[in-house]
């Protein structure tokens, strides 16, 4: 019997054909284009295979450059941020330096300015003290000599009156 009265017969008896004999036939009509396929399909994966590699190796690359690029900027920050701590402790250092100089200069100036007020108003003092003992110096100098003229003034009422005393008592002797 052949082939086809074999299949014939199987399917008469309700069995299939067995699955290695259709992998022949299906071998012998599609097989030439199913290794073409195949290989095609194998170039494919390959080629795939190594894009996806040469990419990956690429972002490796690229992300490295990044991160140190990164890293660069962050430690050239931070040594800037460095400096300008060094230069505003610095410059803080040096106002405060200023700002006592200044704080003593007007301390020195207040203590110099409040000394020389207190000379002059003690100079002011003396000479108002002095205007004041002359004057109460020339008050009892001229008390005194008010003294002095009630004196002069009584005796020589004293005098006119006994000048007067006497020609009374002459002229009632008279």
């Amino acid at each position: 019997m052949t082939n086809s009265s074999t299949a014939a017969n199987q399917q008469d008896n309700g069995t299939e054909p067995a699955p290695e004999s259709l992998d022949k036939v299906r071998d012998i009509l599609f097989g030439g284009q199913m290794r073409a396929v195949e290989e095609r399909l194998q170039g494919l994966e390959s080629r795939l295979l190594q894009s996806q590699e040469s990419l990956r190796t690429e972002f490796t690359k690229q992300l490295s450059a990044i991160e140190a690029t990164v890293q660069r900027e962050v430690q050239a920050l931070t040594e800037r941020l460095g400096e300008e701590r060094v230069a505003r402790t610095e410059e803080l250092t040096t106002l405060g330096q200023t700002t006592g100089l200044a704080d003593a200069e007007l301390r020195e100036a207040v203590l110099h300015q409040g000394q020389a007020l207190s000379a002059d108003i003690a100079r002011l003092s003396e000479r108002l003290s002095a205007d004041l003992a002359n004057s109460v110096l020339e008050l009892r100098t001229e008390k005194a000599s008010l003294t002095a003229l009630a004196t002069l003034f009584s005796d020589m009422a004293s005098r006119l009156g006994g000048d007067n005393g006497e020609a009374a008592k002459s002229g009632t002797r008279g």
